[in-house]
């Protein structure tokens, strides 16, 4: 089956004005997060990918715009299933506020148990996510082949929750991953299980693109060998 590069958009306003955006319109890229997106297409020069899909909040947008632009034969598809977690009545408040929230110890220690007010729960949250996941894996292994290279452009806690799940992780413990703007996180899908192959990646990635021989289903035992 494919490999997915998940991309956390870049830095946001409400990255750097210290707010949990959610859902909340007109949240763009600042300008360090629009650099970050300028970098991508150099940063994944060397990978040949069949779909760009991404959230439909404009910080998404803005980050795969650089890449589309390289790239024009492709046309991105939005998916509300990769979008941000509906944090409901927290949605474009201050994190410093939150963190006096009884909620908010729920959330970091038993996520699976946090349900936003007026919001979703992080369970739902995951399940979305994961959902649409496998329904893209399907889709670009149809159309392009199981060795085909695709990219979601999505959120921290939809990146953090899709590796959890990608990794058999309970959702209780997938606070303990970290994934920064504009990283990359990419994982490989085989009929059996997925392999996390970068997690949060901010470097060169030219080391996964196909390789003429299929990479086995099977962990290599005491490490791959890398790039040829």
């Amino acid at each position: 089956m494919p490999t997915l590069l998940l991309v956390r958009h870049g830095r946001s306003t409400a990255n750097t004005e210290g707010l949990l955006a959610g859902w909340t319109p007109g949240v763009a890229l600042d300008d360090r997060g629009a650099a970050q997106a300028a970098a991508l297409p150099g940063r994944l020069a060397e990978l040949p990918l069949r779909e760009i899909v991404t959230s439909p909040l404009q910080r998404c947008r803005e980050t795969v715009r650089p890449l589309l632009e390289a790239r024009p034969h492709l046309t991105p598809h939005t998916d509300d299933r990769i979008g941000e977690c509906h944090y409901g009545d927290w949605s474009g408040r201050k994190l410093a506020e939150l963190r006096d929230e009884p909620l908010m110890e729920v959330v970091q220690a038993h996520p699976s148990a946090a349900a936003f007010p007026g919001g979703e729960s992080m369970r739902a949250m995951q399940t979305r996510a994961a959902e649409a996941v496998r329904e893209w894996n399907a889709r670009v292994e149809r159309d392009h082949g199981a060795d085909a290279v695709y990219l979601m452009c999505s959120h921290g806690d939809i990146i953090k929750s899709l590796v959890a799940d990608a990794l058999g992780l309970h959702l209780d413990l997938f606070q303990r991953i970290s994934v920064e703007p504009c990283s990359i996180t990419a994982i490989r899908y085989t009929r059996l299980r997925p392999f996390l192959v970068r997690l949060g990646d901010t470097g060169d990635l030219a080391s996964l693109a196909p390789r003429e021989e299929p990479p086995a289903d099977e962990a290599t035992v005491g490490g791959d060998t890398g790039a040829p």
